[in-house]
């Protein structure tokens, strides 16, 4: 018994090395075949980007503004004088020349007022005539002592009222000779007439402030342009004048370029002819003002525009297009190649537009940068890429070509 037990002992032994054998063989093969099998590493490909050093040029900034256009003359047109309106004599929206007559008011009731000024005019300078032949009378009873003292001065007194009543009847039919020209309500100004806000038939108030409007004038050719600058922008160009880099606003009538809304390109040229006397205390800004021809008469007071003039003088600039320049929440920045080719934010300092279409960096990019062109959506920081060389152009605006 004790035999058996030995054997089987034995050969369950056996059977289990044997059996740990072949599992090691089946897993050494597997292995190897596994390996044979793996796929090769493959290298992900590599972004490709266009690169280029930014545009770098001399040149001066130009500021822009928006305003408003006004008339250069402007009238209210009122009469001087009440009554009713009898006849208009223009057509509205036309052209009309200063002293042109514009509505007549009822000329009867003044006709009569001076008609009777003018008599009373005779009455007065009757009475004169006898009040003097009178004192001529006294003059020579006094030298043969027919006359007293006291009645020679009464009749020369009698002639010093009858001079003055004469003057007051001159006054009157002068006033009685200007109301009935006021009935006749004539154009201060040339320019274009608006509508006649009062009809034919109706009385109209005249003389005071609150008199009625009939119509309004304006003169359009030459036009005005106003806008508003910044208190710096007003010390940065009053300091450019006095380094002489720039002409004196007030003295030297700067040229001004105009843009309206339904333009591209500021095609419309002025001067520069005013600058306010004071800072606004409440907005900080003061007004200037540009003097534009307007002979077409494209320009029409109330319309809105953008206006452009130089607002530095020449340095050296570094630009870029707006679509290169990402945001990230307050920070601007723009993706260059760094070295081993990898992408490298740059966080920039913005200027203005300049007349190419570009915008100007004051910061954070030099002239030797290689600014990346494309796909500026599928890089970031740290992405190795396939960089090509190019070259950035700007887009000739309207406004350079007038700088020319």
């Amino acid at each position: 018994m004790k035999k058996i037990r030995f054997n089987t002992k034995r050969s369950y032994r056996l059977e289990l090395g044997t059996f740990i054998v072949i599992m090691l063989a089946v897993f050494a093969f597997a292995a190897t075949r596994k390996e044979e099998e793996a796929p090769p590493i493959i290298e992900p490909t590599k972004m490709a980007v266009e690169t280029s050093l930014p545009v770098y040029e001399e040149i001066t900034e130009w500021d822009e503004y928006t305003g408003r256009f006004e008339a250069s003359d402007r009238v209210e047109v009122r009469a001087r004088i009440s009554g009713f309106l009898k006849e208009v004599r223009f057509t509205d929206g036309q052209y009309i020349k200063k002293g042109q007559v514009l509505f007549v008011i009822d000329q009867r009731p003044f006709k009569i007022q001076l008609d009777e000024a003018e008599a009373s005019y005779a009455e007065a300078k009757a009475g004169l005539k006898a009040t003097r032949d009178e004192f001529e009378r006294a003059e020579s009873l006094r030298e043969s002592g027919a006359m007293s003292a006291e009645e020679y001065d009464r009749r020369k007194q009698a002639v010093a009222r009858s001079e003055a009543s004469l003057q007051l009847a001159q006054a009157k039919v002068d006033h009685a000779k200007l109301n009935l020209e006021f009935t006749e309500v004539k154009a201060p100004i040339s320019g274009l007439v608006s509508r006649h806000k009062v009809n034919e038939g109706n009385l109209i108030d005249g003389g005071s402030a609150g008199s009625t409007l009939l119509t309004t004038i304006v003169e359009t050719s030459p036009i005005h342009f106003y806008f508003t600058g910044s208190e710096t922008d007003y010390l940065r160009y009053v300091r450019l004048a006095k380094d002489g880099k720039r002409g004196e606003v007030r003295k030297q009538g700067v040229d001004v370029q105009i843009e309206l809304t339904d333009e591209v390109g500021f095609a419309h040229v002025g001067k520069l002819d005013f600058v306010d006397n004071e800072i606004d205390n409440r907005s900080g800004t003061i007004e200037l003002r540009a003097v534009l021809p307007n002979e077409n008469g494209l320009l029409e007071p109330g319309m809105f525009g953008k206006a452009r003039f130089l607002g530095s003088a020449k340095y050296e600039a570094i630009m870029i297009p707006d679509e290169l320049i990402g945001t990230n929440q307050t920070f601007r920045y723009v993706y260059v190649l760094g070295d081993n080719q990898e992408v490298v934010s740059k966080n920039v300092t913005l200027g203005p537009l300049h007349s190419n279409g570009l915008r100007i960096i004051r910061d954070g990019l030099s002239a030797t940068d290689q600014v990346i062109l494309n796909n500026l959506q599928k890089i970031g920081p740290g992405m190795v890429v396939n960089p090509t060389k190019s070259t950035l152009k700007g887009q000739e605006s309207s406004l350079a070509a007038l700088q020319q």
